[in-house]
């Protein structure tokens, strides 16, 4: 069964996607509660392979890409001496595809968080070695100089840039899943909810969103069901038998869920897509790295050589992530406010 991820509870500052179910065969990653052991990309010169021993979660892809020298003459000395780029992933214990997770090899971290470091290093022309760590251990990690970037899904938050720099990526969505006969779309309208029974997690950045369209759809004289399923599995099959109409989380593992099932009599769909950061603001992912390190501008340097060459446009293809592309990277660009990060 495909895996089901929402966003930890408010109240622990984090918007990162984590996994609450378990994986199908050959997606469980590494065991135990620290540091995996470090993967160094053995790809090509000059290519980078998306979607290697994804098990299913993104097309295979080989993505041509070499180092733009005036990129790399951005970074800091002590980086480009090394001749690598270590990448802090925060995907132990589960991982949460399709964004980070021990492929069906049992050994290499995959997924469309590391493919993108993979992509960054590549204009370096640097080594990457990919390190996976718990979530909490991956700001250990950047803190203490053990990575110098992550790319793990983390959201750009005003009380983040206390201790870290960002360089953006991706947009961070939400998004409500149907099944693929549904004529239903939400169309960035929450009117359209009226007369809907849609499932969440409880305690999740998303039900926040969706139980503020309740009140308001029943100041309106309207109507909106709120369901709660102990994990995805059960959520799926209220959504396949028509107890609901639509489930509410994160647009990643949606994507994820829809290659998985594609084909199948359980076929879903997206429904349309909503910023995490709700209607005021557009959440973004963005790779993060320590404060002052120097990291910030080449990395969104060379995110942005790959979007305008088309190597970004090929990487968001294979995850099924289109609909979560970023027009360019920006360094700190307006985060999640205090008040909710």
């Amino acid at each position: 069964m495909a895996t089901h991820f929402t966003r930890r509870r408010l109240t622990s500052g984090i918007t990162a996607a984590t996994a609450v179910a378990s994986l199908a065969g050959g997606l469980a990653a590494c065991g135990g509660n620290s540091d995996a052991a470090t993967t160094t990309d053995s790809a090509k010169s000059g290519e980078v392979v998306i979607g290697r021993v994804s098990n299913g979660a993104a097309t295979q892809t080989t993505i041509k890409v070499s180092e733009v020298t005036s990129i790399s003459a951005e970074l800091p000395a002590a980086v480009k001496k090394s001749g690598r780029l270590e990448i802090g992933i925060g995907a132990l214990p589960s991982g949460f595809p399709p964004l980070a997770y021990v492929g069906d090899d049992q050994k290499t971290l995959t997924g469309s968080e590391p493919d993108l470091g993979r992509l960054v290093a590549a204009v370096f022309g640097l080594k990457a070695e990919v390190k996976n760590s718990t979530w909490e251990n991956l700001f250990v990690g950047i803190d203490s100089g053990k990575v110098d970037v992550a790319f793990s899904n983390v959201t750009d938050t005003e009380e983040r840039k206390k201790k870290y720099e960002f360089a953006s990526y991706r947009q961070d969505n939400l998004a409500f899943i149907v099944p693929k006969k549904s004529t239903w779309n939400f169309d960035g309208n929450y009117a359209n909810l009226d007369g809907k029974t849609i499932a969440v997690a409880s305690g999740t950045n998303q039900e926040r969103i969706l139980l503020e369209w309740k009140d308001k759809l029943a100041k309106e004289g309207k109507k909106l069901t709120v369901k709660y399923f102990q994990d995805s599995p059960s959520t799926y099959l209220a959504l396949n038998s028509g107890k609901i109409d639509a489930s509410f989380g994160p647009n990643p593992g949606f994507a994820y869920h829809n290659r998985q099932v594609a084909g199948t009599p359980n076929a879903t769909r997206t429904a349309g897509t909503y910023s995490g950061a709700g209607a005021s603001l557009q959440g973004l992912i963005a790779a993060t790295a320590k404060k002052d390190s120097g990291l910030a501008k080449p990395l969104a340097d060379a995110i942005n050589y790959l979007i305008k060459n088309g190597q970004y446009a090929e990487w968001l293809k294979a995850y099924d992530l289109a609909n979560e592309a970023a027009a360019k990277s920006e360094v700190n660009p307006p985060g999640l406010p205090l008040d909710n990060s």
